[in-house]
């Protein structure tokens, strides 16, 4: 009996101690898994919140577009989206300037031994450019290939980035610099200036007449030079020139406006036909134009006209006008009589009828002049005297 006791006693300590051994491998085993769940809950975290690196990393590709953008080696131009100007240019030009200005993934940091296409792809996840194709797809009569710039865009269907006939265009708002803000600010005061034109000194007036009359003259002459060396070309050779290509283009740079020489266009020769009938065209033309080229007094005339239209607004100032009115009488109609109840007006003379200020050639501007200076006196005599 005392064995079994002794048994019994032995066993039941022996219970206890696996018991509590169990106890503390649960709990171990429990904190594993609490500091397991714990650090999954932070990996998931992390990922679900994007950390300061992830907003630097999108900085980073931000700071590298507009790097791209400002860099004037990737040729750029400028079409109508929907109806609003956008900026774009063409895949392969983007890898050809990837492949020659290395120095520009450096920006990427970690990202920049990425291809090409991946760094375009990844510009177009983060809505930094967006895909757009040719409004146009069909070739204009007497086109051989579609153009290489089109003006009219259409966003492309599937965002990819290739650089097969691709174009993409820009969709982040251009960073302007220092001096076209300022320039901003000084339209409104070239307005007021051009308001105030009226009551500028007569020298100020001069300068500015004369600068604005040359500059436009300069220009209808270029225009014209132009298209009269564009039309000799075409119908003695045949062959499509135009100086100053970019003149009249609404999507142009400060620099390609200016271009001087034309970039050759593969356009078919015109038939002779069509060269000699506006050949004996233009020789017409100018046939009739000189026939009905006005004569000398003409000439003359004209050219007076539009000098004392000139003298006119040089010489028009605040104080001439306040001196016209405060001089001028007032056309009003007499006072009334208390026993008669009719008013007299007396209306100005009218100019006479044998007088034609236009086409008269007999009479001389002085004695037309002198005949309504008369009758301008006359008219107010009376109205005195009444």
């Amino acid at each position: 009996m005392e064995k079994r006791k002794l048994n019994k006693a032995a066993y039941s300590t022996h219970s206890r101690r696996v018991d509590r051994e169990m106890k503390k491998a649960g709990a171990a085993s429990e904190k594993k898994k609490v500091r397991r769940s714990a650090a999954a809950s932070a990996q998931n975290g992390s990922a679900d919140t994007p950390p300061r690196k992830q907003s630097a990393e999108k900085d980073v590709y931000q700071l590298f577009a507009e790097k791209v953008r400002d860099h004037k080696e990737l040729e750029s131009r400028w079409a109508v989206l929907q109806e609003t100007r956008v900026e774009y240019f063409r895949g392969k030009d983007f890898v050809s300037f990837l492949r020659s200005h290395l120095e520009v993934k450096e920006i990427l940091g970690s990202d920049k031994h990425l291809e090409t296409d991946d760094i375009g792809n990844i510009l177009l996840k983060k809505n930094l450019i967006v895909r757009c194709d040719r409004v146009v797809k069909t070739l204009r009569p007497g086109k051989k290939k579609l153009s290489t710039w089109p003006a009219h865009l259409e966003i492309y269907p599937t965002q990819t980035f290739s650089d097969n006939d691709a174009f993409f265009m820009w969709a982040f708002v251009r960073r302007g610099p220092l001096w076209q803000t300022l320039l901003s600010f000084s339209w409104p005061v070239l307005t007021l200036a051009i308001c105030l034109f009226p009551v500028y000194p007569h020298g100020c007036k001069l300068v500015v007449l004369y600068s604005c009359l040359g500059l436009l003259l300069t220009i209808l002459c270029l225009l014209l030079l132009r298209a009269a060396v564009f039309g000799a070309l075409w119908i003695l050779l045949g062959k499509h020139v135009w100086f100053f290509p970019n003149i009249l283009a609404e999507e142009a740079t400060l620099r390609e406006l200016f271009r001087f020489w034309p970039k050759k266009e593969e356009v078919e020769p015109p038939k002779w036909t069509a060269r000699l009938f506006y050949a004996v065209l233009s020789v017409l033309v100018v046939l009739l134009l000189r026939h009905h080229a006005p004569d000398e007094a003409a000439r003359a005339r004209y050219q007076k006209r539009v000098y004392n239209i000139i003298d006119d607004v040089l010489e028009w100032s605040p104080r001439l006008a306040l001196s016209g009115i405060m001089k001028q009488p007032p056309l009003v109609a007499n006072e009334t009589d208390p026993h008669n109840n009719s008013t007299d007006f007396q209306e100005p003379p009218a100019v006479p009828d044998n007088i034609d200020i236009e086409t008269s050639n007999d009479i001389s501007d002085e004695v037309i002049i002198e005949n309504l200076e008369t009758e301008d006196a006359t008219f107010r005599q009376n109205h005195d005297d009444v």
